[in-house]
Formats: C-alpha cells, structure tokens, sequence
C-alpha cells in the first residue's frame, strides 16, 4: 500500500489562531515568523510534528505553532521530548527553551537529553534575562549584572550556552540571533536534516528588561567585523573585506585573530573550520569578545546512533528473543502476594 504524499504546506499552515502575547518588539517574534517559514520546507505533515516547552516566554511557542504541541513544566520539557521521541521515533519533536528555564533549574534535564543525542531539535533562546517573572538576572548574564534580584550586581559567572552542549556531548551544536533571517534560517535547515539530537542557541533580545544585551555584535554597522559565521571546510574569515580570519598560534596552541597581509599572513595560514572537531567548535564557543568575534552557524556536527534508535532496536531485539512481553504475567511471576 502506497503511503500518501503530505500536501503542500505555506508558512500560514503553521501559524495559529491565537494571540501571540509577546512584548512588542520582542525578539521571540522573529524567531517564530523564520521558524513558520523553515516548517514546509521540510515535508513533514503537521500531525507528526510536535512541539515542546517548559515555562518562560520562550515556553508559549506551542500555542503559535499549528502542529501537535506540550507546554510542560518548569525545566522538565527535555524529559517530555525523549518520552515522546522515544514511544513514537518517526515524530518530528522539537523544544523551545529559555537560558532561565534551561540552564538553571532545566539544566539537568537539558544535559542528559543532549549526551543521550535524542533525536529532538532544541532552540534555546538566549535573553541573559528573566523576562516572564520580570527582569531577574539568570544562569547567562554577564557578571555585574544590575537587577531586580542582584541590585548591588550579579556574582556569577555565565554559563556559555554552547560551551555546555558541547560538554554535555551534543552532536549538533549551533548558534544564530533572532533577526539575522538567512543565517538563522540556514542553521534551523541543517539542525532538521541532521540524525540525532540537535542544540540552537538563538540570541534573542529582551526590550523590556534586558535590550540591546547583543547589540555591541549584532548592529549591522558594526556585525561583519563583530560576528564570523562559520562553514564546515572554509576558512574561518570575518570583516567587511573578509581580511580578518583566526588561526592556531604554534606557541600556545590558542586561536588568534590576523590581518591577511599583514606580518606576511595569508589565507592559507587562517584555519579551515572542520565541524566535526570537537576542540575547534569548543575553541569557538568560548572565544571572549570583544577581543575575538562571537562565532555563528554550525559550530559541531557529527552523527551518531540516536537514542531512540537504539532502544527501539533493543526492545526488537528482546521480542525476538523471549517473544511479545505480556504485562498480566510480569505482574504475577515470582514471589507475589495479596493486601
């Protein structure tokens, strides 16, 4: 029996009829208009997609995608994924997620679903604020911040969002703004073709209680010298006439920021990004700005068995074995007993 092909779905397929209560001029906004837009593209009929989340801002997404959604509780939306992806493989499953939401009290949750590398496609949108409960500083925001919480200055040191998923041993680690369209949009394509899990850290832009966090990089005056967007098997160039570019120094082994043509460098000195070393995507996760640039795109990505997979397989395995499991007789072997 042949299977039916998926209709042809538009952007507007994917959007709700609810309304979307966002600040105006939040970043969220742009994230949902770019994600409406990659949907379509990738086949899938709405039924057999699914989206997740756990509380906070970002956590509304599911209302405003028209597709199967779960807005769980605080930090625990990974555990609601991989029970999902687990009993159905062939769904599509997607979570949206705070720094707040999960990098603090999710942060657990977050850690073993990416080691896992189950198949669920995570966009954790990065506001280094509390927004929901109104300006607090959160697991990403940069020391001395002044809030409602840390008046006299945040303590902390910041969690690096990517430098996290690349520890916890994701398979697919990247990183995008909010209303850059093209680079964003070429990200979100290769984290859904991608097999196994995948992590997005979405720089997203807080007006009401944290605006302008990014703009020292993101302001279109000054971004081609502030940002470098990263391509497996090119070299790793950035600026306006694409003459800055970051290679290995011999002495220390650190990356280092050159002028091609200055002090004899040439391109063939600046290093070519290979998306499946895992020491170059943690050298450019965690490179301090502004002395370097903030690195965007698919900073890691190698493939490896899925979670889901390999239990699917194993349970086959078992039934092959020892026949279909009958629940009724588990619970009546061995040394049982009547209250």
């Amino acid at each position: 029996m042949s299977q039916s092909v998926p209709p042809q779905l538009t952007k507007k397929d994917f959007e709700t009829d609810q309304d979307v209560r966002w600040c105006p001029g939040c970043g969220d906004y742009s994230i949902l208009a770019n994600v409406q837009k990659l949907m379509p593209e990738l086949g899938i009929a709405r039924e057999n997609i699914v989206w997740v989340s756990g509380i906070g801002c970002s956590s509304r997404f599911p209302y405003y995608m028209n597709t199967y959604g779960f807005h769980t509780i605080h930090g625990r939306a990974p555990a609601f994924a991989t029970g999902i992806k687990v009993a159905n493989p062939d769904l599509s499953v997607w979570l949206a997620t705070g720094d707040g939401d999960g990098l603090s009290i999710g942060g657990n949750q977050l850690m073993h679903c990416l080691r896992r590398n189950v198949d669920v496609k995570i966009l954790l949108f990065n506001n280094r604020i509390y927004g929901l409960t109104k300006g607090q500083y959160s697991p990403t925001s940069e020391i001395g911040k002044v809030t409602k919480s840390t008046p006299f200055g945040s303590a902390d040191y910041p969690i690096d969002p990517c430098g996290f998923a690349l520890g916890a041993g994701a398979s697919f680690v990247s990183r995008t703004v909010d209303v850059q369209a093209k680079e964003f949009l070429a990200v979100l394509r290769r984290a859904a073709v991608h097999k196994g899990g995948t992590f997005t850290e979405i720089y997203q832009n807080c007006n009401v209680f944290n605006d302008d966090a990014f703009v020292s990089f993101t302001d279109k005056s000054t971004k081609e010298d502030r940002q470098i967007f990263v391509e497996h098997g090119k070299p790793l160039l950035f600026g306006a006439d694409r003459k800055k570019g970051l290679r290995v120094d011999p002495r220390t082994l650190a990356l280092e920021v050159v002028t091609i043509g200055e002090n004899g460098v040439t391109e063939q000195d600046v290093l070519v990004h290979d998306e499946k070393n895992a020491t170059i995507a943690t050298m450019l996760a965690r490179m301090p700005f502004p002395r370097f640039p903030v690195a965007m795109g698919v900073l890691y990505a190698e493939e490896r068995p899925s979670y889901e997979r390999t239990v699917t397989a194993q349970h086959e395995r078992a039934k092959e074995r020892f026949g279909k499991g009958s629940l009724e007789k588990l619970l009546h072997s061995g040394e049982t007993w009547t209250v």
